[in-house]
């Protein structure tokens, strides 16, 4: 697993396996989060799977499938709500951990100066600066 940090609530990482899920509990994660469709992966990786294994560890398990052309505000927004709403840290996994951080950056939008946005996801790995018209757009929406 390669975990990476947005903010002290909020990590990012590539996909996740059934056999992740222990260190995920004895880490603190309180909220899995999976933006990854289950067609890009085989059964055994799964949202059914991992959200069993997921739930039995004590953690709670939200499915918001990210596809390219899929990125909705709707998904933006539960995410954001999900993470503010969560009782401790959150985990959000994707194929590679970019989908996470760009529903993170994009839900951050308004809330935060872009700049601060672009520049966290960048120091964890995630640079997005071809999101900057994207994000300034959702900022001017919730002005």
């Amino acid at each position: 697993m390669e975990l990476r940090q947005i903010t002290p609530r909020y990590t990012v990482t590539p996909q996740i396996a059934v056999e992740d899920v222990p260190a995920l509990a004895e880490a603190g994660f309180t909220l899995v989060i999976c933006n990854r469709p289950d067609g890009e992966v085989p059964p055994d990786l799964q949202a059914e799977a991992i959200g069993a294994a997921v739930r039995a560890a004590g953690m709670a398990f939200e499915v918001l499938p990210v596809t390219h052309d899929g990125l909705t505000l709707d998904t933006i927004e539960r995410q954001a709500a999900l993470v503010a709403d969560a009782p401790g840290p959150v985990l959000a996994y994707c194929r590679s951990g970019t989908r996470c951080a760009t529903v993170w950056a994009m839900g951050q939008a308004g809330q935060m100066p872009v700049d601060a946005i672009l520049s966290t996801t960048a120091a964890a790995g995630y640079p997005l600066d071809g999101l900057r018209p994207t994000l300034d757009s959702l900022a001017q929406r919730e002005t």
